[in-house]
């Protein structure tokens, strides 16, 4: 429409933030269709790739487009309300834009070209094997330790499922990324759109709460997760992902995620300092409690059901 909005929606969270807040773009252009033209000021401008929902960037600023910062303020509300991380975005759209924007899909939004599909994906091309496998995801950053289950942990679901599943570990170089022992290692090797792609090709995935949780929803992966007691179980649910989560198990997670930031105080003075596990199991990785309860034989079940599935 001619009289079309044009907004640049600024949001320079983390990847995985950002990857959600496509599925209320999605949403307003569901609900009002011609009615919002959308660009994108991110970090991470790769998930937006072959995007039909949003405009070039540059384009934008040279017309002056109105520009918008994102967020989703009812992550305070998530323990006491059935929210959705992708349905807090919708609302703050609502808030902001005076428009209502029901939630309009059930994963978040990432295009792949038919050129990109057909590419060779980086397993074959690294390392000559042309079968199936798993991303998995072991690591952690260091800015929310208390969503590491440990690199010990995920190492015996590999073990446990040795010639049954080939998992590719990824990761960027940069975060807390141990090798594991009998896993194809592409850590610090897959830009963001590599990654995509490499989820895309993939069977399924084994992570954490990270941004990799999210593109397997968006691609339509299978996915299991581990998510402990620091987020609430509706927040991350999809589809096709099997969360392990131990809410309601602890005192400190009970009624809900405990929304903490660190296992234990690290080195740098940050401000997840101040946000510490209230029961961190000591070791060479310190993790939460509620991680510790979940048993990577529990999960090996979980990634060997969906498998067959």
């Amino acid at each position: 429409m001619p009289d079309a909005r044009k907004l640049i929606l600024r949001n320079h969270l983390s990847p995985g933030d950002v990857l959600v807040m496509t599925a209320a773009i999605h949403s307003l252009h569901k609900a009002h269709p011609g009615r919002f033209r959308i660009a994108v000021d991110t970090a991470c401008p790769a998930i937006f790739e072959n995007s039909p929902e949003v405009e070039p960037l540059d384009k934008a600023r040279e017309e002056k487009w109105e520009e918008m910062d994102t967020h989703y303020p009812l992550v305070n509300e998530c323990n006491q309300r059935g929210i959705h991380f992708m349905q807090a975005y919708c609302s703050y759209f609502e808030d902001n834009l005076q428009v209502r924007v029901p939630l309009a899909t059930n994963r978040p939004m990432v295009w792949l070209s038919a050129e990109e599909k057909g590419w060779m994906n980086q397993v074959e091309e690294a390392f000559k094997y042309k079968g199936r496998f798993w991303l998995v995801n072991a690591g952690r950053k260091n800015d929310y330790t208390c969503k590491h289950w440990g690199t010990e942990s995920f190492q015996r679901v590999v073990d446990s499922l040795r010639g049954k599943v080939v998992f590719v570990q990824v990761g960027a170089a940069e975060h807390h990324h141990p090798p594991l022992r009998n896993v194809l290692n592409l850590v610090g090797k897959t830009d963001l759109r590599q990654l995509i792609r490499l989820c895309w090709h993939a069977d399924g995935v084994l992570c954490g709460v990270t941004m990799l949780h999210h593109l397997a929803a968006a691609l339509e992966k299978r996915c299991v997760t581990i998510m402990g007691g620091r987020e609430p179980v509706q927040w991350n649910s999809y589809p096709r992902c099997q969360l392990l989560h131990t809410i309601g198990s602890l005192s400190c997670c009970r009624d809900g995620g405990c929304w903490k930031s660190r296992v234990i105080a690290l080195p740098d003075n940050a401000e997840q300092n101040n946000s510490l596990c209230e029961q961190p199991q000591p070791g060479d990785e310190p993790i939460p409690r509620c991680m510790s309860l979940i048993r990577p034989d529990d999960v090996a079940s979980k990634v060997a059901l969906l498998t067959t599935a």
